[in-house]
């Protein structure tokens, strides 16, 4: 691999802006690397090596005017979630075919805006409905984590097992990530990388592929704290086109990487001490502690009393939205088309042919919780429980600044291991959920390796549009955890 595709999104940049190398030339590493690579991991669906060389050249030549913008030359990737103007959109789905949209999304024509350069479209799991990546249609992505003296295939988490596994194995700078329920977090865990959920609303859904309407937010993945704060800062943004945008400034979240914490309270949720724990998640928990004690913050245990419910109550409301989200796949206007003898047959065959198990069963879950006689009984009382969860978080708050748990209950899985089990693959999200229902903006960084030499993450939570803290918190613990492991195996 090429030592520029080594390089961190903020030392790319300022590489960049030295003259060390040019945008071409950052963008040809990485179009090689993935040719050499990206074969094995299966995590671009998409390339487009002509389009990210011809941006990178138009690139080249505003830095040489004096006209660079913030993100001028960076070569990226993004997850096949966000509808792309004129390149092919799959969400993961073969029911979607060979669509080509002809529209951009808000958040990758943000990008776009701020001189990003596009690499392709990365794999996921099926309408993000995944934590292994192993519902895409298109086969699963491997992680380029191997545990030490195994070369089984590993998880890189899932739905947005591409975009993480594109970043640890440096086949792009940063990547854009969707997370409904843990999709940048759980990911960013497994591979060593950092992901953050901003604030429900932060970052726009309009050209998002929807799976829950409610809970979906945009993203990144990237290789550092920095790099994170500043793909969020050109990722978010007002956008009318999203009746759930929020109409709020945009900081500047780099500014915050490095400010001191001093004094800041954080809060450890009792609740999330589970039984059946790995030690080494324990473990690297209080190290987490002890960082940020170190640091002078004062550390409160506190209770999140409704977190047992959080998983039962997404598992109702998420397949419900999904249910009504995915109704609009029929065959007639777009994608895939079954064949039949009349309306009603040519419906059932495009969606039996055109959608995965997984997304069937969630949307045959959500269509139940939804029916006549069940709708009280599940999704009603579902709803109730979400706003005890966000009350959780809301008294929370009036005593702490941030909250600080565990990523995932364990490090990357093989490949295989719990498909035939959905409920043990629905367990990955139990730290994560939470945020989702409450709205909250949540990160994960790398911060240890368990002992089989594959990476834990810890996870931050904010209060709603306080992402500034977050990464505060997270450079201070990024600089503790001293994290520089890298995978070598693939």
């Amino acid at each position: 691999m090429s030592e520029l595709t080594r390089l961190t999104l903020s030392a790319a940049l300022e590489g960049l802006h030295s003259g060390k190398f040019s945008a071409v030339e950052l963008t040809r590493a990485h179009i090689d690397a993935i040719d050499a690579v990206n074969a094995k991991l299966n995590a671009y669906l998409v390339t487009t090596p002509e389009r990210a060389l011809s941006a990178a050249a138009e690139s080249d030549a505003r830095r040489a005017k004096g006209e660079a913008r913030p993100l001028d030359g960076a070569p990226i990737g993004v997850k096949d979630l966000f509808c792309t103007d004129g390149v092919r959109t799959t969400a993961g789905s073969k029911i979607l075919g060979d669509f080509v949209p002809p529209y951009e999304s808000s958040v990758t024509a943000n990008l776009w805006r701020d001189g990003a350069v596009m690499l392709g479209k990365l794999n996921m799991d099926e309408f993000a409905m995944g934590s292994s990546n192993e519902t895409s249609a298109f086969g699963p992505v491997v992680n380029p984590w191997r545990a030490k003296g195994s070369n089984r295939s590993l998880t890189p988490g899932g739905s947005s097992g591409g975009s993480a596994a594109a970043v640890a194995a440096d086949l792009c700078l940063a990547a854009t990530a969707s997370d409904t329920g843990g999709s940048i977090r759980q990911p960013a865990s497994f591979t060593g990388t950092v992901g953050i959920k901003p604030t429900y609303g932060r970052c726009s859904r309009y050209g998002m592929v929807a799976f829950a309407s409610s809970l979906d937010q945009a993203g990144p993945i990237t290789k550092s704290v920095r790099d994170a704060a500043l793909m969020l800062s050109s990722m978010s943004g007002h956008d009318p086109k999203d009746s759930t945008s929020l109409d709020v400034e945009t900081p500047d979240f780099a500014a915050f990487v490095g400010r001191s914490v001093k004094g800041l309270k954080i809060g450890v949720p009792r609740e999330y001490r589970m039984d059946g724990m790995p030690e080494e998640i324990a473990k690297l928990w209080e190290a987490g502690v002890e960082w940020l004690r170190a640091a002078g913050c004062e550390i409160k245990e506190i209770s999140l009393p409704h977190t047992k419910y959080a998983l039962p109550a997404y598992y109702i409301i998420a397949p419900a939205e999904a249910s009504s989200n995915l109704a609009r796949y029929d065959g007639m206007r777009f994608g895939h088309r079954g064949q039949g003898g009349s309306l009603t047959e040519v419906y059932e065959n495009s969606r039996a042919e055109g959608f995965g198990e997984e997304v069937k069963r969630r949307i045959l879950i959500g269509t139940y919780v939804l029916s006549a006689g069940y709708y009280d009984a599940y999704y009603l009382k579902a709803l109730k429980v979400r706003r005890r969860i966000a009350e959780d978080f809301e008294a929370a708050f009036s005593q702490v600044d941030a909250i600080l748990t565990p990523t995932a209950p364990s490090a990357a899985f093989p490949l295989g291991e719990k498909q035939d089990d959905p409920v043990a693959m629905y367990l990955n999200d139990v730290f994560t959920v939470t945020t989702n229902l409450a709205g909250l903006p949540g990160l994960s960084l790398p911060a240890g390796l368990d002992g089989q030499g594959l990476p834990l993450g810890l996870q931050l939570i904010g209060r709603a549009l306080d992402e500034g803290t977050l990464f505060s918190l997270a450079g201070v613990m990024e600089e503790a955890a001293g994290f520089t492991a890298r995978p070598d195996h693939f």
